[in-house]
């Protein structure tokens, strides 16, 4: 459970999540909390869990690294045959938890949760995070599930094939497509948050689609190449039916408000398309300095001397 200043529900959520838990007894269960450099009680309340159930361990980033990467850390401090992933909002229902061992018991890999319904979420968000799947689809030759969120059960082979990828700018969704192994979708309705306020607003949506486009398809980059032919082609007709003109009529000053407004719009495309080049450049330069994903300050309150992935 990644978790960003969560202090108003994260009670809440161990208290409904120990109840679901409460019900399986064939199997051992650990929480794996991830403090993502929170600014509230997050931290003390996870100390205070661990200090009532040792079966919670809590994951303290020295800042805050954002949920994607908050992601792996948990995934590289867990241990067991599979892992739930949730956030501790309660807008993913641990009730679910259940089913989604019932399907990983019939040899599914990955049991996603699609969202059927989204209470608490504005009609635009609604739209736009339905429109950004389908672009995605389009544009990458990955089958990226649609409506399907980060609330899964993955069984071990998937948890040590995702510890593999280490890169730093994270589509996690993406990454989960990618990975293959035998998926299974199962619908539910997503309840609004329980408390608190939601982290991510339409710029941090808006960064995160971009994360998306450009870790899973360079299809901009070549549509930039092909807008760009199509530019210089006209260009170059324009150019000829120019000459001739002027060879046949002579020249004229009327014209120099158009001249002026292609010229605006060829550099308008330019800058444009530089602007996407850049962006893959970026993620080129981000990547080449082989940073460590996250920081660890503590496990559990014991200070992390040597930062490493644990085995």
């Amino acid at each position: 459970m990644p978790c960003y200043n969560e202090e108003a529900v994260l009670r809440q959520f161990y208290a409904r999540t120990l109840e679901v838990i409460q019900g399986i007894p064939d199997y051992d269960f650990e929480f794996v909390f991830v403090n993502d450099g929170s600014r509230d009680e997050t931290l003390a309340i996870m100390r205070e869990l661990r200090a009532q159930d040792t079966r919670v361990s809590y994951v303290n980033l020295s800042r805050n690294f954002g949920k994607e990467i908050a992601m792996i850390a948990g995934i590289d401090y867990l241990q067991g045959d599979a892992a739930v992933i949730m956030d501790a909002d309660l807008q993913d229902p641990p009730e679910m938890i259940p089913e989604m061992i019932s399907w990983w018991e019939k040899g599914y890999d990955d049991i996603c949760a699609k969202r059927r319904s989204r209470a608490g979420e504005t009609f635009f968000k609604k739209w736009s995070s339905h429109t950004f799947y389908r672009i995605l689809q389009h544009l990458t030759n990955i089958p990226i599930q649609p409506d399907v969120g980060d609330f899964r059960l993955l069984d071990k082979q998937c948890l040590n094939a995702l510890r593999l990828m280490r890169e730093s700018q994270r589509y996690t969704k993406g990454l989960f497509s990618w990975i293959g192994f035998n998926k299974k979708e199962i619908l539910f309705d997503r309840d609004a948050r329980a408390a608190g306020t939601t982290k991510w607003n339409y710029w941090k949506l808006m960064n995160l689609a971009i994360e998306g486009i450009t870790s899973f398809t360079i299809a901009p980059l070549r549509a930039a190449s092909f807008i760009g032919c199509l530019l210089a082609a006209a260009a170059i007709f324009y150019m000829a039916y120019i000459i001739i003109r002027t060879l046949l009529y002579g020249g004229d000053v009327p014209g120099y408000p158009s001249l002026v407004s292609i010229i605006l719009f060829i550099g308008g495309i330019q800058f444009f398309f530089l602007g996407i080049i850049g962006e893959y450049l970026g993620r080129v330069f981000n990547e080449s300095k082989f940073r460590p994903l996250y920081l660890v300050k503590d496990f559990n309150g014991r200070d992390v001397i040597e930062q490493r992935r644990p085995e």
